[in-house]
């Protein structure tokens, strides 16, 4: 926690929740996650963003981040099972609570937190290749501009969503 020149203390809450079974059935099921963030951190462009990924999205920011956090820790990520065998209420729970914790760590980390590519995944839902492409200067839009389009488009807030600091 920090502090703002209100004497107000700067927060940072992320959960991960309402995990979802996406194309039940078929050989591409998978489950996804919410993501859901609150803050007044300056750090932040959007106050509240709420958006859904998927395990293979948290690994591709895993490797991201690994790549231009020079020596800083980047958090670890849960094991990964063959779908089939991890699509169980308790895998898919333990799954849940440690990305919560993966992100956690690494919103904690003044390194990471400093990496837009973390800001694009928690809140847009651009595709991972469009945010790689965004970073890097291939996109017609910044990742300010990316970021605050999802929040005025009205999905990056859902009005059923209640946070207690």
């Amino acid at each position: 926690m920090y502090r703002n020149n209100l004497n107000e203390e700067e927060f940072i809450t992320v959960r991960v929740q309402d995990p979802r079974l996406q194309n039940e059935g078929s050989w591409t099921s998978y489950v996804d996650y919410k993501i859901f963030l609150h803050t007044n951190s300056k750090a932040f462009t959007a106050k509240t963003s709420c958006v859904r990924r998927r395990y293979r999205e948290f690994a591709w920011l895993r490797k991201q981040l690994q790549k231009y956090a020079g020596l800083a820790p980047v958090p670890a990520l849960p094991g990964k099972l063959p779908f089939y065998i991890g699509c169980t209420d308790d895998f898919i729970e333990q799954r849940r609570q440690g990305l919560q914790q993966f992100l956690e760590k690494a919103i904690q980390s003044m390194v990471l937190l400093s990496d837009s590519q973390l800001h694009l995944f928690l809140q847009s839902q651009l595709s991972v290749g469009d945010i790689e492409a965004c970073v890097n200067g291939h996109q017609p839009y910044t990742a300010t501009e990316a970021i605050l389009n999802y929040a005025m488009s009205n999905r990056g807030w859902t009005q059923e969503e209640t946070l207690s600091r």
